[in-house]
């Protein structure tokens, strides 16, 4: 008789043990699709928040259907654009095509599956930012302005016309909290004059397709606008190039009374100097 009792209260405490087991453990949170961007309308890249795990192994799988149509197709590329990703390439994306996705939570308990996340190609399209801006301080014919150059962002094929960029600048001295912005236009350079000397002015630029949104700004370059007029014989010139790992800066003097005659000379960031012709030039190069 205490023999079947105490079978009896073990069974009860497992079962017990058991069920708060079967409490903790539970179907994965619901996850988020957060956006979708395009960077240049023939490719694009879905991000997405997961939800919790419940303590468990979780798998995430991105689904999606077209407008119009019942196949459900799996995301076919986990792995380009990082974790939480899905890449669409070429082959996959479709202009003027409403994409259906969801992201799909699963675990040994369960499942959950996120809202979903409507995309037309057209209306994320987001360029990344144009590269290797460079800064000239120029004077000629006794007029002193900053000479802006820039190229488009690599994934964006500017050559076959089909795609058309344009660009914004803005520019403010380092004592002020707020930005010039000028609009530019399709070309890849500017002017710009008003410049206050001695002071140094800090520069970004970012683009747009015809179709979406303004690219993040550019990394920030830097200049030195010149303390005092400059000789009417002499172009001064200090570019500025500026990446998120390095930036570098040359200044060149060019003697414009004897171009024919006049002296290079380069210094490399180790001090040496060579002879290139008729341009004086120092180069150097500093972590940012």
């Amino acid at each position: 008789m205490k023999q079947n009792l105490a079978s009896s209260v073990r069974f009860i405490l497992l079962l017990f043990l058991n069920v708060e087991c079967l409490n903790e453990q539970s179907p994965p949170g619901k996850p988020e699709v957060l956006k979708c961007r395009s960077p240049e309308m023939e490719t694009f890249t879905c991000w997405w928040k997961p939800g919790s795990d419940s303590g468990l192994p979780t798998n995430y799988t991105l689904l999606y259907n077209k407008e119009g149509k019942e196949q459900i197709y799996e995301c076919p590329d986990y792995r380009t654009a990082g974790p939480n990703t899905c890449y669409f390439d070429k082959k996959h994306t479709h202009l003027w095509t409403s994409y259906n996705i969801s992201v799909k939570a699963t675990n040994e308990v369960g499942s959950n599956i996120s809202n979903p996340h409507y995309v037309d190609v057209t209306s994320i399209v987001q360029p990344d930012p144009p590269v290797n801006l460079s800064l000239q301080v120029i004077q000629s014919a006794g007029i002193l302005y900053l000479w802006a150059k820039w190229s488009p962002p690599p994934l964006v094929d500017v050559r076959s016309g089909w795609l058309i960029l344009h660009y914004e600048l803005r520019l403010k001295s380092e004592e002020r909290e707020e930005w010039e912005t000028i609009f530019v236009g399709q070309q890849a350079h500017y002017k710009v004059f008003k410049l206050h000397p001695g002071l140094k002015y800090i520069v970004q630029v970012h683009c747009m397709l015809d179709h979406g949104k303004w690219s993040e700004w550019s990394s920030e370059s830097y200049i030195q606008i010149p303390n005092g007029a400059l000789n009417t014989d002499v172009l001064y010139t200090q570019e500025m190039y500026s990446t998120r790992e390095s930036s570098s800066a040359t200044l060149i003097i060019s003697r414009a009374t004897q171009p024919d005659l006049g002296l290079q000379e380069r210094w490399d960031n180790t001090g040496e100097k060579t002879h290139m012709g008729k341009h004086l030039e120092r180069k150097c190069s500093f972590i940012s």
